[in-house]
């Protein structure tokens, strides 16, 4: 271990969340910013074992394990770009929003951003995470060439997709939830950008099948696109957003000097304490209202700062407070695209038990990668957030979890809170082939979680 920088092994116990702030946990929390210490931290484990966490943004239980030492990687947050060939060497416990400050101006972006750029990179990997290019572009998986890892034994390891040495290791670590090692750093290429500006096109859907017919009609077109849902309207209205990269002669004379200048902030906070039932179908359909109007019945062109584009939630910090100290769920599913009408299905569902979400995202997924528990799979993924304590809810869970799982979907690990290890077993077929590899990874089954223990992995 390093003199430098001595592990602090008397860290106190914290109760930790995901970012849905239910089903909290107590556990360790050990500051590592070396290899070494995560070494150690291995070594010294205890019988409830160890788990790297990042910056907490799994709605559920991923990254969170009762009683463990939960390793906080987000001082190894070293970034290095070679901007000749578009390639960045990163520490795992770099935040996207860090990454995002230091390459922009230099006229680089993330191959693949999920809604929140507040997750580190070892999460992006772990969760595999996809954005709204993954109909054309995959998930971020797909564009890491390599990932440093300590494995069960303490062991370094460097994984590539490519070495038929390690390739199934490399696989079974992306969209792994942590559970093969601990990541210490990756190298994946950037997407070169001329501007820190996007070129928006934006359509007001009259319902659902007008949202759905024209994604399939022209998404393949775009290299970015995502649908807001109508959660609680009767047609499942929606308002489809459209876009790439903007080229700086794209930009206004006057805006071409400063094209690549890149600084968002958070503009508002949350209020700690929200009573509740603030969010009901009445404030939920208030708020909706005034969204789909906001938005341009048709619109080619507009420009919008990387931010607001990818990132609308990041400008109110905390703003899963909103949904009160009973925190909330997102279910999140993708069904194939014969089984499309599960979309509209699950919104009358959530709308029959008065399950608000002003916050439902429908998006298309392209071609799934080798990772045995990558989401991401060919057809519609719909994502919603509604407060955790609707009565009736659980039930009406379990209900859709059936209908995804005979039509051949899957639940996403990192939103999951509460799906069975029996659904879970029947929607990740390659299951088995990833519990073989990470045993060969963690012999002694030192890397655990919450998640880990809910799902009998």
């Amino acid at each position: 271990m390093s003199n430098k920088s001595p592990l602090r092994l008397d860290e106190g116990e914290q109760l930790l969340t995901g970012w849905g702030r239910t089903s909290p946990s107590l556990a360790k929390v050990v500051p590592v910013s070396t290899v070494e210490q995560v070494q150690q931290c291995i070594k010294v484990s205890g019988p409830r074992g160890v788990l790297a966490r990042g910056l907490g943004r799994s709605y559920g239980d991923a990254a969170q394990s009762g009683g463990a030492s939960v390793l906080d990687l987000t001082a190894m947050s070293t970034i290095a770009l070679t901007a000749s060939t578009g390639s960045v060497r990163v520490g795992a416990g770099a935040s996207i929003h860090d990454l995002l400050l230091a390459t922009v101006p230099a006229g680089f972006f993330v191959p693949v951003t999920a809604g929140t750029r507040h997750v580190t990179v070892g999460g992006a990997i772990a969760a595999d995470i996809h954005g709204k290019n993954h109909h054309v572009e995959g998930s971020f998986g797909s564009h890491v060439s390599e990932i440093q890892l300590v494995d069960g034994r303490g062991a370094p390891q460097s994984l590539t997709p490519d070495d038929p040495q390690t390739r199934e290791r490399f696989w079974a670590t992306v969209g792994g939830m942590g559970l093969t090692g601990v990541m210490t750093e990756a190298t994946f290429k950037m997407l070169p950008i001329t501007s820190s500006m996007m070129s928006v096109d934006t359509e007001r859907c009259a319902d659902l099948d007008d949202v759905m017919a024209r994604m399939i009609e022209r998404d393949s077109q775009y290299r970015y696109s995502v649908a807001w849902i109508d959660s609680v309207s009767a047609t499942g209205r929606g308002v489809l957003t459209r876009g790439d990269h903007a080229a700086v002669d794209q930009l206004p004379v006057a805006k071409r000097a400063t094209a690549l200048d890149y600084g968002p902030k958070a503009l508002a906070s949350a209020p700690g304490l929200i009573p509740g039932g603030l969010l009901n179908k009445f404030t939920v359909r208030a708020f909706n209202e005034a969204w789909y109007r906001k938005a341009p019945k048709s619109e080619q062109g507009a420009l919008q700062p990387i931010s607001e584009f990818f990132h609308p939630l990041d400008f109110v910090k905390d703003w899963n407070r909103v949904y009160g100290p009973g925190g909330f769920v997102q279910y999140q599913f993708v069904v194939p695209d014969g089984a499309a009408e599960i979309i509209g299905i699950a919104l009358r569902k959530l709308q029959g038990v008065g399950a608000p979400s002003f916050l439902t995202v429908l998006k298309r997924f392209g071609a799934a990668n080798p990772a045995p528990l990558s989401f991401p799979q060919p057809g519609w993924t719909l994502a919603a957030d509604v407060p955790a304590g609707i009565p009736g809810l659980a039930a009406v869970l379990d209900e859709l979890d059936e209908l995804v799982a005979n039509a051949g979907g899957r639940l996403y690990l990192a939103k999951d809170s509460r799906q069975s290890p029996e659904m879970f077993v029947r929607t990740y077929p390659l299951l088995t082939q990833w519990q073989r590899t990470r045993n060969q990874m963690d012999p002694k089954g030192i890397f655990k979680s919450d998640l880990a223990r809910r799902l009998s992995l």
